[in-house]
C-alpha cells in the first residue's frame, strides 16, 4: 500500500468515528449552530399543531362557557333628540323603522342574492367560516383593519344578540354564538332573522322597510335587480346610497351588484342568459322621515355626521337611539339665513318652465370665528327634493375662493418672485391674459375673465386679488410652489382628496373639490388672527351609557398673526373696491372673495366680519343624473358669477343676523402690506388680448423708496387698463362673447374670475 492509499484509508476510518462532523469539501461540517439548534423545521410545525390544538380546545370550552343572551338593546329603540343652541327641540327621531316578515314574503331569488354576495356556503357551512374569522382576528388585533369574513349566521347574531363594536372580544362571543344558534335554529329561519334585523340605510332595517325605501315596493314585490342592489347596498349603506354616493361609492357599489348576479350564475342558482339580460335598477329618491322637513333634515344629517366621525359608531348603533343633541345652531340666524335665500334666489327662480333654473341648488355655512360654532346652515329646497346636502357636498370646485390660501402660503414662506423679489400685497405682477407662467414644468397659460389684460402690464397683488386675475395667481402660485400651497391649504382647513392637483399651477384656480364647511374654516382661521378653527354643527351630545368628547374648535396657531391679517387687509379690498363690492355696506366691515369655476358650474362668494364667517355656494346639477350644468341664465339672467346671487345672500343675511349688535373693525395692527413697487417701464394700457409674449417673469420692480404700508384698497379708476366692476348699467352681457372690456353690469351681476 503506496502512501496515498494509506491516507485515504486513514480518511475514511475518521469519517466513520465522527459521523455527524462530515466535512463539505470546503473544510466546513455539516452541524448546526446557532439559532438554526432551536428552529427546524419540525419544531416549527409542531408548535403550530400544538397552538391549534390549544386554540381547539379553547374555543371547545367557550362553547360550554358562553350562553346565547337576550336580544340586544335594539329591541327597545329610544329616540334621539335635537335640540337648537337656545335649548328649543328641532326634532325627535330613531324609532325602529322595522317590519318584520316571513321568508315566503321574500321572493326566493331575491333570497339567493343576498346569498351569493355574503355566504355562497350558507346552507352547508356550520355557521362559522374559520378561515375568515382567522383572518379578520388578525387584522383587528394587529391594528390593519376592522375584522371581517362573517357568515349570515354570525351577523345575524351580531345584529339581534351583540353590538356593532368591531373587537375581538366580541368577534369571539360571536364565533362561538353562532355555532350554538346553527344548532339550533333551522337555516331558512337563520337568514329571516338576518334579512329583518339587517339595517340598509335611510333608517330602514329589515328587507320590508329597505324595500319601502329604495324601491316603494313590499318585499314581496322586489325584483331580482332590485334585490341585488340592495344586497350589495349592506356593506356600507351609508356610503352606496345610490340617492347622495359619490362617484367611488357608485363605482363601488356597482362592482358589488355585478358581483351579486355573478356569483349567482357560478352557484347555479341564475341562468347565464338570463344574467346578460339584467340591469341596474336606480332607487326612487329618499324621504324625510316625519318631523324632518325644510333645513332640520339637513341639520341632522350634519349633526348625525359629527357625532359619528367622533364616536366610530355605526349608522345602526345611532339609529338605536338614545342621544340628546344640542347643536350650535342659533334659531334666529338660521331663520335669517334660510329668508336670505329664498328671498334673494328662490323667489327668483322658475323652476318648473326654465330649465336652468331647474339645475340650480344652493348650500351655506355660517360660522362664528371665535368659537368655531356653526351656528346656521342651508342645504337645499328640502330633502325630499334632494337629499345629500349642498352645504356638505363636496363634488365642486371652490374656484377663486382659493386664492387667498395662495397669497396666505406666499406670506407664510416667504416666497419670491422670478425676479427673487418678496411676494407682499404691493408686489407686482404681470396682468396678461393668457400670460405662460414662468418657473413651472407644467405649461399654464389661463385667460381671464373675458379674456382682459390688466396693469400697463403690472399691477399689484391687491388689485389682481380685487379683480381675481387668474394670469397673477397662476404665476404666484408657482413662485409659491404648488406643495407649498397645499400645505398652507391643509393647515387651515381643507381636506386631502383624492385628485388633488397638488403639482399643477391650475390649483390656483381653485380646481380641488371642497365644500362649504371647509371653506368656512380656511376663512375663519383668516378671520382669528390665524387661529385653527374648526367648525362644529355640535355643541354637547349626552346617552345613558356611550360618551361623547367634544374636540376643540379653535386650536393653536395655524399661521402666523402677520399672515392672516394682511390676508384679511387685501380681502377688505375686494369688498370695498374689487368684485365683491355688491355687499359693502356702513353696518359692518368686511373682507372676502369671489369664485366662480370653469363652464360656470358653480359660484362662490366667501367672506366674514370680526363677527361672522359666512360661505354661499351655488351649483348647477342636472336633474335626476347629478350631472354638473352651468348657472348662466340663471333667472333668466347672463353669468351667475359669485358676485351675483351668491352675495345677494351673504349680505342680506349678514345685516339680519348682525342686526342690533354693536358691530366691530377688524383689528389688523400687524398687517403687514410690503413696500410700494414702482414698475421700471411705462406702456400704454392694453384693453384687448395680447398678441405677443409678455414679459417672461411675474415680477416686482423698482421699489419705492417709500417702505410703509398702504391702504388695502387702491382706487381702480386711476390704475389704467382695470375696470370698475360696480358701476350701474342697464345693459345685459352676452356671456357667449369675449369683450376687449368687461361689461358694465349692475351689482347683481357683477362678474368675477374663474
Amino acid at each position: 500500500m503506496g502512501r496515498a492509499d494509506a491516507r485515504k484509508a486513514q480518511q475514511q476510518r475518521s469519517a466513520r468515528r465522527s459521523p455527524r462532523g462530515r466535512a463539505d469539501g470546503k473544510g466546513r461540517t455539516g452541524k448546526r449552530t446557532g439559532i438554526r439548534r432551536f428552529f427546524t423545521w419540525k419544531k416549527i410545525l409542531g408548535t403550530f399543531f400544538g397552538l391549534m390544538l390549544l386554540g381547539m380546545a379553547a374555543l371547545v370550552g367557550l362553547y360550554f362557557y358562553v350562553d346565547e343572551p337576550d336580544p340586544n338593546a335594539e329591541a327597545t329603540l329610544q329616540s334621539n333628540t335635537y335640540k337648537y343652541a337656545d335649548g328649543t327641540v328641532m326634532a325627535r327621531e330613531g324609532k325602529m323603522n322595522r317590519e318584520i316578515v316571513t321568508l315566503d314574503k321574500v321572493p326566493e331569488e331575491v333570497q339567493k342574492a343576498f346569498i351569493a354576495i355574503e355566504n355562497k356556503s350558507f346552507y352547508e357551512d356550520q355557521g362559522v367560516d374559520f378561515m375568515g374569522v382567522a383572518r379578520g382576528l388578525f387584522n383587528t388585533v394587529t391594528g390593519r383593519g376592522k375584522a371581517g369574513g362573517s357568515t349570515i349566521t354570525q351577523q345575524y347574531v351580531k345584529n339581534f344578540y351583540l353590538t356593532q363594536d368591531q373587537t375581538a372580544t366580541r368577534k369571539v362571543k360571536e364565533l362561538v354564538i353562532s355555532l350554538k344558534v346553527d344548532q339550533r335554529m333551522e337555516k331558512p329561519d337563520i337568514l329571516a332573522g338576518y334579512l329583518n334585523t339587517s339595517y340598509f340605510g335611510r333608517g330602514a332595517y329589515g328587507i320590508q322597510a329597505a324595500s319601502q325605501a329604495y324601491y316603494g315596493v313590499d318585499s314581496s314585490k322586489l325584483t331580482l335587480e332590485q334585490g341585488a342592489y340592495l344586497a350589495a347596498l349592506l356593506q356600507a349603506p351609508s356610503d352606496y346610497d345610490w340617492a347622495n354616493a359619490s362617484e367611488r361609492g357608485k363605482k363601488l357599489v356597482m362592482i358589488r351588484f355585478n358581483g351579486v348576479l355573478d356569483n349567482m350564475v357560478e352557484m347555479g342558482a341564475l341562468d347565464k342568459a338570463k344574467r346578460d339580460t339584467l340591469k341596474f335598477q336606480e332607487p326612487i329618491k329618499p324621504k324625510p322621515a316625519p318631523g324632518l322637513e325644510g333645513q332640520k333634515g339637513y341639520l341632522k344629517q350634519a349633526a348625525d355626521a359629527e357625532l359619528r366621525r367622533q364616536t366610530g359608531m355605526s349608522a345602526a348603533e345611532l339609529q338605536a337611539g338614545g342621544w340628546e343633541i344640542v347643536l350650535n345652531v342659533d334659531p334666529k340666524k338660521q331663520a335669517a339665513l334660510e329668508k336670505a335665500v329664498q328671498d334673494e334666489l328662490e323667489s327668483k327662480l322658475d323652476r318648473k318652465d326654465r330649465p336652468v333654473d331647474a339645475s340650480v341648488q344652493a348650500g351655506a355655512t355660517s360660522v362664528d370665528p371665535k368659537t368655531g360654532a356653526i351656528v346656521a346652515m342651508y342645504g337645499g329646497t328640502g330633502m325630499a327634493d334632494h337629499w345629500a346636502s349642498n352645504a356638505l357636498r363636496t363634488d365642486y370646485q371652490p374656484g377663486s375662493t382659493f386664492k387667498p390660501v395662495v397669497l396666505a402660503s406666499a406670506l407664510e414662506t416667504k416666497a419670491v418672485t422670478q425676479d427673487k423679489k418678496p411676494i407682499t400685497p404691493n408686489a407686482l405682477y404681470d396682468g396678461t391674459s393668457k400670460r405662460p407662467v414662468v418657473g413651472s414644468k407644467i405649461p399654464f397659460n389661463p385667460q381671464n375673465q373675458d379674456n382682459k389684460n390688466y396693469g400697463d402690464p403690472m399691477m399689484t397683488v391687491q388689485e389682481a386679488t380685487n379683480y381675481s386675475v387668474n394670469s397673477v395667481y397662476a404665476q404666484m402660485i408657482v413662485d409659491v410652489k404648488p406643495q407649498n400651497a397645499k400645505k398652507t391649504a391643509l393647515q387651515l382647513g381643507m381636506k386631502d382628496r383624492e385628485g388633488w392637483p397638488e403639482d399643477k399651477p391650475a390649483m390656483s384656480l381653485g380646481t380641488m373639490s371642497a365644500n362649504t364647511v371647509e371653506m368656512a374654516a380656511v376663512y375663519a382661521t383668516l378671520d382669528n388672527h390665524g387661529k385653527k378653527v374648526t367648525p362644529s354643527i355640535i355643541k354637547s351630545a349626552k346617552h345613558s351609557v356611550r360618551e361623547f368628547q367634544k374636540v376643540e374648535s379653535v386650536g393653536s396657531q395655524a399661521i402666523t398673526r402677520e399672515t392672516a391679517d394682511t390676508v384679511t387687509k387685501v380681502l377688505t379690498g375686494v369688498v370695498n373696491d374689487g368684485s365683491g363690492k355688491a355687499v359693502k355696506s356702513s353696518a359692518y366691515e368686511a373682507a372676502g372673495k369671489t369664485g366662480t369655476t370653469e363652464s360656470n358650474v358653480s359660484a362662490w362668494f366667501t367672506a366674514y366680519t370680526p363677527e361672522l364667517v359666512t360661505v354661499v355656494a351655488m351649483f348647477g346639477e342636472e336633474p335626476g343624473t347629478g350631472k354638473q350644468v352651468t348657472l348662466t341664465g340663471t333667472a333668466g339672467g347672463g353669468r351667475a358669477g359669485g358676485s351675483s346671487f351668491p352675495a345677494e345672500i351673504w349680505k342680506a343675511y349678514t345685516l339680519a343676523a348682525l342686526k342690533g349688535v354693536d358691530t366691530a373693525k377688524f383689528d389688523l395692527s400687524e398687517a403687514e402690506m410690503g413696500a410700494v413697487q414702482t414698475p421700471s417701464r411705462s406702456s400704454s394700457p392694453s384693453n384687448s388680448p395680447s398678441s405677443t409674449s409678455p414679459s417672461p417673469s411675474g415680477s416686482q420692480l423698482s421699489p419705492s423708496p417709500d417702505p410703509s404700508k398702504v391702504s388695502p384698497s387702491p382706487d381702480p379708476s386711476k390704475s389704467s387698463g382695470k375696470p370698475d366692476p360696480t358701476k350701474s348699467g342697464s345693459v345685459k352681457p352676452d356671456p357667449t362673447k369675449s369683450s376687449a372690456s368687461p361689461p358694465v353690469l349692475p351689482p347683481f351681476q357683477q362678474q368675477d374670475q374663474p
